[in-house]
């Protein structure tokens, strides 16, 4: 692992808003060396000055037709990667891509022609009752990167940017204080979607640097700082085929992990991460899924309780709490009377004093109804041409809580939304850990909806709220990682650790 480099999107979509503008600049007393290809040959250019990257957007010779098949659409890549495996199961080629929401495509290069395509189409929708479409552009202009330098404008479709201390600035505004710091080179390069990425190549160790005191804060305990950078570090070894389809590998938000350079670099971060060097956490040898989220809501959720997939053995609902004072398995939280009993209690958690333990939170029957209509316009689905919500009701929840189907009723259709879609079709959820009231405000027809539970995020495996209180009391980091992930290993990473073994 020594050495060992990344490759992190830290602007994925440039040239999707036609006015952005990207500023790269050397530190002080440095130099920027641009490399391109430019009328089949290499070329150098070297300035100490900053370079500003725009995209216009260039006319097309002619109109071009650019089409994918859509086999589905997605909040996670964790669900979306559980769709892509199943069609490869069936042996048909395909590709996972998060044009904004995760897609899985069939794959472009296999299904390369407009023949191949709708054929596919035709067999699928003959054969299954999955919402599979095709998704067809005409494109008439596209968006082109250029710079100039020393007064002359150069756009080549790659760019290679390094200096010689191995440290650049990238501003994305106008304002110098919003310049971030990252060590390592820079590509930008055209992505799957027709515009730019700028990929930082960046040491892994240093890649933990900018993302340790962002995930959890300079302020952790030490004891919480250490499992932070250990589960970061597994992470992002588990995760690298994220984006095989854009030619880089992790994101830099928290459809990753959060990284935003050296800025927020500290000492006491930056002793977690040395002190830690090379530790990752394993189940059976192999590096575990290490997920985890910002506030549990008081119990850990199983991996299928948010996301389509095998469960993990070792991702399974966890009290969180230093003390056991409520028995899971004897007072379940799939049932809805121990659920609400579950979610009024206040204090005895990790996180009882977090803001965003618990919430209550009221929304208008029309702006639930335009959340849900977004959402089901972007899946495509046949749902979507409603008017009015007539109802709505929890049906079923996991062993932790988690909703598992929520249903609805409109003057349209009656449906079921699943897991973590209650998360992406309603504003208000922080998590899947709620249930909610029917509200009429005084009025006899319905006025909207309470929303009321715990949590922010998907809250399956460590706490990073929950972290910090068990660090406090005096926890080490191992025990930390084996409370939140139980019969796991902490060891150093090497040659012998299986990095992923569920891709078929």
């Amino acid at each position: 692992m020594q050495g060992m480099e990344l490759k992190i999107g830290i602007v994925q979509r440039f040239g999707s808003e036609p006015s952005a503008k990207l500023q790269l600049e050397p530190t002080k007393g440095d130099r920027l060396k641009l490399k391109f290809i430019a009328g089949n040959k290499q070329q150098t250019l070297v300035t100490k000055n900053p370079v500003k990257l725009e995209t216009v957007m260039q006319a097309l010779p002619q109109p071009t037709v650019e089409e994918v098949v859509i086999l589905g659409t997605y909040r996670t890549f964790e669900t979306a990667e559980d769709s892509a495996n199943k069609w490869r199961s069936q042996g048909m080629e395909v590709e996972i891509a998060q044009p904004e929401r995760w897609q899985v495509w069939a794959k472009r290069d296999v299904y390369s022609t407009p023949l191949l395509r709708r054929l596919l189409l035709q067999n699928i929708q003959a054969s299954t009752k999955e919402q599979v479409y095709l998704d067809t552009k005409v494109l008439k202009q596209v968006p082109r990167v250029s710079w100039v330098v020393d007064g002359k404008r150069y756009s080549p479709n790659d760019l290679e940017i390094s200096t010689d201390k191995n440290l650049i600035r990238v501003n994305k505004s106008e304002k110098p204080e919003n310049a971030r710091l990252y060590a390592g080179r820079m590509n930008l390069q055209p992505n799957a979607y027709g515009t730019y990425t700028l990929v930082n190549q960046v040491p892994l160790e240093t890649y933990l640097r900018g993302v340790v005191p962002y995930e959890i804060g300079t302020d952790a305990p030490t004891a919480a700082l250490e499992a932070q950078a250990i589960l970061a570090r597994t992470y992002a070894l588990r995760n690298l085929r994220r984006f095989a389809a854009d030619n880089y590998q992790l994101c830099a938000d928290t459809h990753c992990q959060v990284y935003y350079g050296l800025n927020g670099a500290v000492a006491k971060t930056d002793r977690a991460i040395a002190s830690t060097r090379g530790k990752v956490v394993t189940y059976k040898n192999e590096l575990v899924d290490a997920l985890y989220s910002s506030t549990t809501g008081g119990v850990t959720a199983s991996f299928s309780d948010v996301w389509n997939g095998d469960d993990r053995p070792y991702l399974r609902p966890v009290l969180d709490a230093a003390t056991n004072f409520w028995n899971l398995s004897k007072q379940s939280l799939a049932d809805e009377k121990n659920f609400q009993k579950f979610i009024n209690i206040q204090q005895g958690f990790n996180e009882s004093k977090w803001d965003m333990f618990r919430w209550h939170k009221e929304t208008s029957l029309e702006d639930i109804t335009k959340d849900l209509q977004k959402f089901l316009q972007v899946k495509n689905s046949p749902h979507a041409k409603f008017k009015t919500i007539q109802a709505m009701a929890v049906v079923k929840r996991s062993q932790s809580g988690r909703i598992l189907e929520l249903a609805v009723k409109t003057d349209n259709s009656t449906f079921v939304l699943h897991k973590d879609e209650v998360r992406s079709a309603f504003a208000a959820p922080r998590s899947t850990l709620f249930y909610i009231e029917a509200l009429n405000k005084g009025k006899p027809e319905l006025w909207g909806y309470a929303f009321i539970g715990g949590g922010l995020g998907h809250g399956v495996g460590l706490s990073q709220t929950g972290a910090q209180n068990l660090a406090k009391l005096g926890w080490s980091s191992s025990k930390i990682l084996q409370f939140y992930y139980p019969g796991t290993q902490i060891q150093i990473f090497s040659k012998e650790t299986k990095l992923y073994l569920s891709v078929p």
